[in-house]
């Protein structure tokens, strides 16, 4: 039984064109930072690319150790799909910075990413609004300072086939593929390349019809 794995690929000049809108999605390329002045108060914020929870708690936790002494380190993150999103407003009033952080995020579209915007009180209290404006700009500022890359979700397929149906396989993988394939040629020819993650059941479905009419001699997901 072949077994499936997840991949992301880059989208490049070759293959932007060619991925399905549901499998696409914008990820920040490097972390960022930006520091606001507002009313004494310094805000900065901090942005990393985070896949994971543990990606999210080692981001958090190397903040908090370099403003170990900062009056709030509040925080959101989006990981994945919309679902995967918290936020905190680590001691200020409930609403005032989690939230506003978490829309900025939202408002990039990107996911696959945690903004931490430190806050060192600078003797002036800003009110309710002045707290949700102030860390919804020093968020949006960060956000703004990367650069975004748009990823694919996919697969990586390989496939041993014989010279005489490189043709009917190129065309498929050129359909569903997210990149160059890379071919070997040998007594056979192995050939391997990313397929998107909403077209895997129609090429396993066309793959086990080649092979039961015996056409390729053996396909499979590649193991990460």
């Amino acid at each position: 039984m072949a077994r499936s794995f997840l991949f992301f690929a880059n989208v490049t000049a070759d293959n932007k064109g060619r991925h399905d809108e549901a499998d696409a999605f914008w990820e920040p390329a490097k972390s960022a930072s930006a520091e606001l002045k507002i009313k004494r108060s310094s805000f900065i914020g901090h942005l990393a690319l985070c896949k994971s929870g543990s990606d999210v708690r080692a981001f958090l936790e190397r903040i908090e150790a370099e403003h170990k002494n900062a009056n709030h380190n509040c925080w959101a993150y989006c990981l994945n799909n919309p679902e995967t999103e918290h936020c905190s407003d680590d001691g200020e009033p409930s609403g005032t910075a989690g939230k506003p952080i978490l829309g900025a995020i939202r408002q990039s579209g990107m996911i696959n990413l945690m903004v931490v915007v430190t806050r060192y009180f600078g003797g002036i209290k800003l009110g309710v609004r002045g707290l949700i404006e102030a860390y919804s700009q020093t968020a949006g500022e960060v956000v703004s300072q990367t650069r975004r890359v748009l990823r694919v979700r996919s697969k990586r397929l390989s496939i041993c086939l014989p010279y005489s149906v490189i043709g009917e396989v190129t065309n498929l993988l050129e359909a569903y593929g997210t990149d160059v394939p890379v071919w070997s040629y040998g007594a056979q020819v192995d050939v391997s390349a990313e397929i998107r993650l909403s077209a895997t059941p129609q090429v396993a479905a066309a793959l086990d019809e080649l092979q039961a009419r015996g056409l390729i001699s053996s396909w499979s997901w590649i193991l990460p």
